[in-house]
């Protein structure tokens, strides 16, 4: 890992920057104000220093400083959060917030994959897909109804966080439908995050991490 002068060794973070498990896991991290060495990589090439730490070769991973290796986005976000949470993201009712994640995770997920990469999956056709998508989404928009401004209350939680990157994504399949289909408050809800100044920072580009590359700061500015 990488030391600086009067610095200790940073955790490190393999990322792929437009991964939205990885989006999130830098989220939490730039929010905490944790600073790591971001190893951009290519998931078609994944480097042996990732798969040697976390054989899956799925990303986000991150390696603390004493060598623990961290390899769900999260368990990443509640790490760096658990050190610092300025904004009470890990707030709110614990249930309903772990019911949200698991939905997008196990639910709206597998759907918006094989929404967006329908030649990889001839046996459900887009608009079906997006239709199966939708049921998750309908109950997304009831919940931004009636919360005052969050998916768990008022206040941005961490499902607000962990969710966004993938809705992002749903939005970019077909971004005229989307801006005429029946979500305003999720219409809203995602430009708030997408247009915000800490997005904008984790979405700052880096070169790729060849193990060779000189270390490459993230610390969410």
């Amino acid at each position: 890992m990488t030391t600086g002068a009067g610095v200790g060794p940073r955790p490190v973070l393999y990322s792929f920057r437009r991964c939205p498990y990885a989006i999130r896991a830098r989220m939490a991290l730039a929010r905490a104000g944790i600073a790591v060495e971001l190893r951009e990589v290519l998931l078609r090439d994944k480097p042996p220093q990732l798969l040697a730490i976390s054989p899956k070769g799925t990303v986000p991973v991150l390696q603390t400083p004493d060598g623990a290796v961290i390899d769900e986005s999260l368990a990443i976000m509640h790490w760096a959060l658990r050190q610092s949470d300025p904004d009470d993201w890990l707030g709110g009712d614990a249930a309903t917030a772990a019911a949200l994640v698991q939905a997008n995770d196990a639910t709206f997920k597998p759907w918006l994959d094989r929404y967006k990469y329908s030649q990889r999956h001839p046996e459900s056709p887009p608009v079906l897909a997006r239709a199966q998508a939708e049921a998750v989404l309908a109950g997304w928009e009831r919940r931004l109804q009636h919360s005052g401004g969050g998916l768990v209350d008022a206040r941005p939680r961490l499902p607000d966080v962990a969710l966004f990157p993938f809705v992002r994504q749903f939005a970019g399949v077909d971004p005229r439908w989307w801006a005429q289909a029946p979500y305003p408050r999720l219409r809203r809800w995602l430009a708030e995050w997408t247009d915000s100044g800490l997005f904008e920072a984790v979405m700052r580009k880096f070169h790729r991490w060849t193990g060779e590359s000189q270390p490459q700061l993230f610390d969410g500015r």
